[in-house]
């Protein structure tokens, strides 16, 4: 059996965009956190300790201290309700908490019994939660509790450095491409300015008081658009330090295509889906938006996963199409689940959707569609929904590159 479900933030819908802003790469990141998850172990003294991040279907597992499980359906967790507390939370005993006794790790092989969780903080929102736990009932000192805290704060505080040493090399990427298009931008004009001053160098004595004054008009139109193009340089580089750049990270389509099979396939195969994602294998040399294009699909898999029943079918296709330079990234996310009306596609593309419970029961947190939207949006793009009851449902979104 899981857990009760707990309720959702109050601005969930802001917690999850913020998660999202962070461009975390979950498969990626025990390294980076396997020392801190060993000192909250040896601190408290407990066997087990973990990082979870918190999306809206699912705890992430990113490191862990004699533990190995990477993801866990968000209803299935005691860190969903450390998530909605500003301190802490903690269970001495699981086994009479009237939330968690019938649990599985509760009733079955794992046998646990006390969980203390510290939510992993931006100060806004809380991300995730740093957890330990142990198999015999216990409580923690207020000691131990305040160097979880202070661990939990470093925690969040690699989170940032890491996003911004990404947007970094972003910035710095982007100036390469700034610089090689302000190379070949001024290139022309300047070459026709120096060839009309050459023409008129040329004939000397020659030239003609009207041809001098055609080629001096030249030369003044040529320059002009030099120093335009110069004041549209210097303007995007003004917007650029006030404006937080979208696109913090980029990556192949194969790249995405793999990760997304590494990160959903568990999720799938716990119901007995089928989970198959293709791609358009000619255009892995182009670079796309890994930042948002994650949470996107990310979304629309877990959702579909959600509403397909046991042995059914989940597939994901994701191509390029068009030319240069209008060429777009489509996603398609098509089930074999019940399908919906008309009547919710419509509650669903607008503000107001409320959440419902998937197949088996697993909590509905009514925000995924909600970040979908808002991410489509933010990237220019378009987000469609086709469904027939009883036939399943695909889901399409299209984002311009």
């Amino acid at each position: 059996m899981t857990p009760k479900a707990a309720p959702f933030a109050n601005n969930e819908i802001g917690r999850i965009t913020a998660l999202a802003d962070l461009n975390l790469d979950y498969l990626n990141l025990d390294d980076t956190f396997k020392d801190l998850t060993k000192l909250a172990a040896k601190i408290t003294g407990t066997p087990l300790s973990m990082v979870n991040i918190i999306d809206n279907y699912t705890v992430w597992t990113v490191s862990g201290y004699g533990f190995e499980v990477q993801q866990t359906p968000r209803e299935e967790s005691v860190c969903q309700y450390t998530i909605l507390e500003k301190e802490e939370f903690e269970v001495n005993d699981l086994s009479v908490n009237p939330n968690f006794k019938d649990a599985d790790f509760v009733t079955g092989d794992a046998h646990f019994r006390f969980y203390h969780g510290v939510p992993i903080s931006t100060g806004d929102h809380n991300l995730g939660a740093l957890c330990v736990m142990d198999m015999a009932p216990r409580q923690l000192s207020a000691e131990k509790v305040e160097m979880l805290k202070i661990i939990s704060d470093e925690i969040m505080n690699r989170l940032k450095t890491m996003h911004y040493i990404e947007s970094l090399k972003t910035k710095v990427k982007e100036a390469k491409q700034t610089q090689n298009k302000v190379a070949h931008d001024i290139r022309g004009p300047i070459a026709g300015i120096m060839g009309l001053a050459d023409i008129i160098r040329e004939q000397g004595k020659d030239n003609n008081l009207d041809e001098v004054l055609d080629f001096i008009t030249l030369i003044y139109k040529g320059g002009k658009s030099v120093l335009e193009l110069a004041d549209e340089i210097l303007s995007e580089a003004k917007n650029a330090n006030t404006k937080v750049n979208p696109k913090s990270a980029t990556a192949a389509l194969i790249a995405l295509k793999q990760r997304f099979e590494q990160l959903y396939i568990p999720q799938a195969r716990s119901k007995n889906i089928e989970l198959r994602i293709a791609i358009s294998e000619h255009d892995d040399d182009v670079l796309l938006p890994q930042n948002k294009l994650m949470q996107i699909a990310g979304n629309l898999i877990s959702n579909a996963i959600k509403f397909t029943p046991r042995f059914g079918d989940v597939t994901v296709n994701m191509a390029i199409t068009g030319t240069e330079p209008e060429r777009s990234l489509t996603i398609n996310v098509k089930d074999t689940g019940a399908g919906i009306t008309q009547k919710q596609i419509a509650i669903l593309l607008s503000d107001n959707e409320e959440s419902t419970d998937g197949t088996e029961g697993e909590k509905g947190y009514g925000f995924g569609l909600t970040l979908v939207k808002h991410l489509v949006k933010g990237l220019n793009g378009t987000f469609s929904i086709v469904s027939e009851e009883g036939k399943g449902s695909e889901f399409m979104v299209a984002v311009p590159l």
